[in-house]
């Protein structure tokens, strides 16, 4: 038998595929960026499956909070290390 409830993945795709033309109408310099935003989303996507919330969009906004909280932690590491050494 075969699964009646779609993924959390098969809905991240979804939520992706929804939105491309935003994406296709971001100037090309800003792409990348966004692609970015759904790459944070997919790397927490275990955690987001689990969680199993009701709209696939909050755990995609939490996972990307979570990857910029922790790229944030790591540039104000590195510059607390550089402080150190002056």
């Amino acid at each position: 038998m075969g699964r009646t409830n779609p993924t959390y993945r098969d809905m991240l795709r979804a939520a992706e595929n929804r939105w491309e033309e935003y994406r296709r109408a971001l100037r090309r310099q800003d792409q990348p960026h966004f692609d970015r935003l759904f790459e944070h989303a997919r790397t927490y996507a275990d955690a987001s499956g689990y969680f199993n919330h009701q709209y696939v969009e909050i755990p995609i906004l939490v996972s990307i909070a979570l990857a910029q909280e922790k790229r944030i932690a790591a540039l104000e590491e590195k510059l607390d290390a550089g402080e150190d050494t002056e």
